[in-house]
C-alpha cells in the first residue's frame, strides 16, 4: 500500500483558493498565472509542488497543520491538480488577453473545486481519473484504493 499525506493535499487546495480569491480581490492576473505554472510545475514535478513544500517544511514542523496519512494513489491527485493547473492557466491566457469576464469565471472554476475537495471531500479530478480507469483509459492505470 502507498501512503499519501492529505494534509499536504488540503494545504496545497487551501493555498490555491487563498492566492486565487486574492487574485481576483486586487484584481492581479499575475497572481492567476503564478498559481498556474506552481500547479503545472507541481505537476509536472511532484518534489517541487511549492505549496506541498511550505506544508512539509514550515506548517508540518511548526505544528500548524497536523499529518493525515493514508492508504491512497498519488496519481489521482496529481490528475487532478493538472487538470487545475490547466484551468488556471486558461484563466491567466484570458485576463492578460482581455477576456475578463472567461478569466475570472476559469479562477472560480477551480476555487470551487477545491473548495468542494478541501470542505466536501470530493476530489472531481480524482473520480474522473477513476472513471478513466474504469473504461481503460491508457495512462489510467490505478483502481481506487479500498479502505479498511
Amino acid at each position: 500500500m502507498r501512503k499519501v499525506d492529505h494534509s499536504a493535499l488540503r494545504t496545497n487546495q487551501a493555498f490555491i483558493i487563498g492566492l486565487l480569491l486574492l487574485a481576483y480581490v486586487v484584481n492581479i492576473p499575475a497572481l492567476v498565472a503564478f498559481v498556474a505554472v506552481v500547479m503545472v510545475v507541481g505537476t509536472i514535478f511532484p518534489s517541487l509542488r511549492l505549496f506541498v513544500l511550505v506544508y512539509k517544511h514550515l506548517l508540518k514542523p511548526a505544528g500548524v497543520v497536523k499529518p493525515d496519512v493514508i492508504n491512497d494513489n498519488p496519481e489521482p491527485h496529481r490528475f487532478s491538480m493538472g487538470l487545475g493547473g490547466i484551468f488556471t492557466s486558461a484563466s491567466g491566457i484570458a485576463l492578460f488577453s482581455g477576456a475578463i469576464g472567461l478569466g475570472w469565471v476559469l479562477s472560480f472554476v477551480v476555487v470551487a473545486l477545491a473548495a468542494l475537495n478541501l470542505f466536501g471531500g470530493f476530489c472531481a479530478g480524482c473520480f474522473m481519473y477513476y472513471q478513466f480507469n474504469k473504461l481503460g483509459v491508457p495512462g489510467f492505470s490505478q483502481a481506487p484504493v479500498q479502505q479498511s
